[in-house]
């Protein structure tokens, strides 16, 4: 078995959902904004006048893709600044909304389960197509990235040979013996206990909750057999780095996740669609890999210059 490599992992769901909207809340009776200052991403001399602000949740992934839109937006002749680590989606979505920043990158999948809780679609097809119609007026989604990074049932090598694992059809059957590895959340999200339950009869021994969104704290909990099973995402460097067995979800009880910007319709123009489009033409799983290995790994590079790297390797910054 391989060491973990360290990681401050990727989450897009994070924070209890009473605590996201009691900062909301609170937030908007003060009439203020959880927002930090804009970093200094935009070129030097550029106006202000138009300018956009990207924002980013709390978590390296989100801070990536947020600092690879201001690059190829200001590569495009736009000015664009970014707000880093702004919070949950119960926050971000909100400074879209109010305008603190104009756009974020979101995930298709718990975007669309967050607008709409009623919401049964699953494929990334479906998702994207039902999206437009569920968001509130002045908010829209742009093109989504072939790059997908959801939530995944993980176990070690070990445990799915002992349990003969391939898929959650088959972990239902030793469920009730499993502890899991999760977001306090995890416990009352539709995807998480309830989705479980409902769509393979899986009822677990119990939730360990941590709050490093599958980081070092999760991992080493897996591997040390202190839980049986983990939330991981997919984009996780981990998951290759320690031989972990994703099982398969036949039942698709974790949405479609595609990585796509939500934007404030009024301020994002033609060219700046343009831009972004170009990012989510791509964008893929396997470069998400890499940017959360180069971010979260050894190397520990800042969310800013993994972009960067990025936009010059694919030619979007010369």
């Amino acid at each position: 078995m391989k060491h973990p490599v360290p990681m401050t992992l990727t989450r897009r769901g994070l924070g209890g959902l009473a605590a996201g909207l009691g900062v909301a809340l609170a937030l908007s009776a003060c009439g203020g904004s959880p927002l930090a200052s804009p970093s200094t991403s935009a070129p030097s001399g550029s106006s202000a006048g138009g300018s956009l602000v990207v924002g980013s949740a709390d978590f390296p992934e989100s801070q990536v893709i947020a600092e690879i839109y201001v690059g190829a937006l200001n590569a495009a002749g736009l000015t664009a600044t970014s707000k880093p680590n702004i919070g949950s989606r119960e926050i971000y979505f909100k400074a879209v909304q109010d305008g603190s920043v104009d756009l974020v990158p979101d995930y298709s999948g718990n975007l669309l389960s967050f607008v709409d809780t009623e919401a049964t679609e699953v494929s990334a097809e479906d998702v994207y197509k039902a999206l437009p119609g569920k968001l509130p007026d002045g908010l829209a989604v742009l093109e989504p990235a072939k790059a997908e990074s959801k939530d995944a049932m993980v176990v070690t090598k070990a445990t799915a040979e002992k349990y003969q694992l391939k898929s959650i059809e088959d972990l239902a059957k030793v469920c009730k013996d499993f502890t899991m590895a999760a977001p306090a959340t995890f416990e009352t999200r539709a995807y998480g206990f309830p989705g479980l339950k409902a769509n393979y009869g899986c009822e677990l021994k119990g939730l360990q909750p941590f709050n490093d969104g599958g980081g070092n704290l999760t991992l080493q909990a897996l591997l040390e057999d202190k839980v049986q099973v983990a939330d991981i995402y997919t984009t996780t460097p981990s998951i290759a780095d320690n031989d972990l067995v994703v099982l398969e979800d036949p039942k698709n009880n974790f949405k479609a996740q595609q990585v796509l910007p939500l934007v404030k319709e009024a301020k994002v123009t033609d060219k700046a669609k343009e831009a972004l489009n170009n990012v989510s033409k791509i964008l893929t799983t396997d470069d998400l890999i890499n940017l959360n290995r180069a971010v979260s790994g050894d190397q520990k590079q800042s969310p800013k210059d993994a972009a960067a790297a990025w936009l010059k390797d694919k030619g979007i910054v010369k």
